[in-house]
């Protein structure tokens, strides 16, 4: 039911009622043709009251005071002032509804000066209804006033909730991007590498097959292979929908960097790997595990040498974590661009940290990080 017709349906009951009133109990005299007219025409502006309250006010107000005038029965429109009063204060501000409560008992007590003592005596005792429909319709106005405040911020706080979710699976692809990007890199280029070296065994002396060499590539290969689809498998457990969000592995750390030093002398590299650092935070760990592997991945494939040399250094100094990875090879020469070093970059930047990554003087290429420790250490514990 729509709100204009509820306020019809109020005005017809009211002014029944008042009609009932008028000719049962109540002071003052029954009303002739004209008493009912007034009577029956103040009901009328009821079907506007919320729409326009102070438009029906005023025209409410002179025709209830001329039906007193004329000493009609006064109870009779007791019920639509009532409700009126109770509209103008459901729908305004406080302000306007101590004034038009004042100018309504200012009214009604001039009116009834006339009357003597017994009219003032009247006056007060109308003016506590009076003063009762506003204070009533003032609550519920401040109340819903309130609620809605309440609903909005309640809104607000599940908009708020939302984008952070949002915000938490954009972080989480992006981190899911990173970790397949230098987990693919570093198996592909591994295994290129180790089926290049087949090759040339194969194609180097047909007749005199090095059957140990092939035998050796193809099982490096393979656990290239079983390696990376471990990892793989780790990485993209977030995506599963049939477990628990938290069930995602452990992060790789700096416990994996000799088996990934082992890979790289497994391609023709030689590695030469130090570890100085101990129980570094989980998110500081998997940043440098991601570094080194990068860089090996870009040492093998860019290196151009067979007798490349790369040295890993991974030092805990001055409350920071120290990647430094450096080879003698040739560089990445006329190779195209790729996500590399973005992805090295992101990661330092994700747990504060700095990278400065180039070609050295004369041959070879460095990637130094420096990953703080003491930011982490907190969220760690």
């Amino acid at each position: 039911m729509s709100v204009r017709r509820q306020d019809v349906l109020l005005a017809a009951g009211l002014a029944v009622l008042a009609s009932v009133v008028a000719v049962t109990f109540g002071s003052g005299r029954r009303p002739d043709a004209l008493g009912w007219t007034l009577l029956l025409a103040l009901h009328i502006p009821l079907a506007w009251r919320r729409r326009a309250p102070l438009v029906v006010l005023g025209v409410m107000i002179p025709l209830i005071a001329t039906f007193h005038e004329h000493d009609y029965n006064h109870s009779a429109p007791t019920g639509a002032s009532m409700v009126l009063l109770y509209t103008v204060a459901a729908t305004g501000s406080v302000r306007r509804t101590v004034i038009v409560g004042c100018s309504v008992i200012g009214l009604m007590v001039a009116l009834k000066l006339g009357d003597g003592m017994a009219g003032v005596a009247e006056s007060f005792q109308i003016a506590g209804w009076v003063v009762s429909m506003l204070v009533l319709g003032g609550y519920l106005h401040v109340h819903r006033q309130l609620t809605e405040a309440a609903l909005e911020r309640a809104e607000r706080a599940e908009r708020t909730r939302e984008e952070e979710a949002r915000r938490r699976v954009a972080e989480e692809r992006l981190r899911i991007a990173r970790d397949l990007h230098d987990l693919l890199a570093h198996s592909i280029t591994l295994i290129g590498v180790r089926t290049s070296v087949a090759a040339h065994v194969l194609a180097e002396d047909p007749d005199r097959l090095d059957r140990a060499a092939v035998a050796k590539a193809l099982d490096d290969i393979a656990d290239t292979c079983r390696s990376a689809r471990g990892e793989l498998r780790t990485t993209l457990e977030v995506l599963r929908d049939d477990g628990p969000p938290d069930e995602r592995g452990p992060l790789p750390g700096l416990d994996g960097l000799p088996d990934l030093a082992a890979t790289a002398r497994g391609a023709g590299a030689k590695v030469e790997l130090a570890v100085l650092a101990d129980a570094v935070p989980a998110a500081v760990g998997a940043a440098a595990y991601r570094i080194v592997q990068e860089a090996l991945t870009n040492a093998v494939r860019h290196g151009g040498r067979a007798d490349l040399t790369v040295r890993v250094g991974v030092r805990e100094r001055d409350g920071a974590l120290h990647v430094d990875v450096t080879d003698d090879g040739l560089g990445s020469g006329a190779a195209p661009p790729g996500f590399g070093l973005v992805g090295m970059r992101e990661r330092v930047r994700s747990v504060g940290g700095t990278l400065t990554a180039g070609p050295l003087d004369g041959a070879g290429f460095a990637v130094n990080a420096v990953l703080p420790l003491r930011a982490h250490s907190k969220g760690a514990l």
